[in-house]
């Protein structure tokens, strides 16, 4: 079973009853939260994780710690526990068309074409890329002392106000999927730019290509 006790729910949830949203297990005979049920635990959350985009992220890591019960890693050990975690997402991701890209010491930086998560104009992940991102949710889940933050990103085709509804939507959905694979929320954020933060020029096909796409930044939750 998933281990949900790391999703702590926030007290905007706490009336929530979940005992008639479980099923049983016909092989372990243990009782499960039911796919939908579990749908609802994440869309519930979702609200808290896009609050936590605009908070430093020194406050952000301190929640982490205290709400999500995970010790940090300390100063000297962040370079190996990232490297690590890139040599993990790295054998997860070969040939899935996600770029794993090093930051420094302390950050990581995986950048998804919009081709290969989301349909044009769409907001849903790719049913084609699922497996994908729960691979690395999986690794994410490993790797608890990890913040994550999510962005969306558009191309400038269309109205500034569209765009930057579906960033945010797009953000969102795979925070979801993440939240799923039962990562704890506190360590999540995640916002959209629309079509502020261009990596090419708009002008050209291949452009707006590259500009469309979601990057989850990871980086260490340092003990104190």
């Amino acid at each position: 079973m998933k281990t949900w006790h790391k999703v702590v729910l926030p007290l905007a949830l706490s009336g929530m009853v979940l005992s008639g949203c479980t099923t049983l297990d016909a092989f372990t005979g243990e009782q499960q939260v039911s796919g939908a049920s579990k749908g609802a635990i994440a869309g519930g959350l979702i609200g808290a994780v896009i609050g936590a985009a605009t908070a430093p992220k020194e406050d952000r890591a301190r929640n982490a710690i205290i709400g999500a019960g995970i010790g940090g890693v300390a100063g000297g050990g962040v370079g190996l526990y990232m490297d690590r975690q890139e040599a993990k997402l790295r054998e997860e991701l070969v040939g899935s068309g996600v770029q794993v890209r090093r930051v420094g010491e302390n950050e990581i930086e995986l950048i998804m074409p919009g081709n290969i998560t989301f349909d044009t104009n769409e907001s849903d992940v790719k049913p084609e890329f699922m497996s994908t991102l729960r691979s690395v949710a999986r690794v994410l889940e490993e790797y608890e002392n990890t913040l994550i933050t999510i962005e969306g990103h558009t191309d400038s085709t269309g109205s500034a106000s569209y765009n930057q509804l579906l960033s945010e939507r797009r953000a969102t959905s795979v925070a979801e999927v993440i939240l799923l694979e039962g990562v704890a929320y506190q360590r999540v954020a995640a916002r959209g730019f629309g079509e502020d933060r261009p990596i090419a020029s708009n002008a050209s096909v291949e452009g707006r290509a590259q500009n469309r796409r979601v990057e989850i930044s990871l980086e260490a939750i340092v003990a104190n």
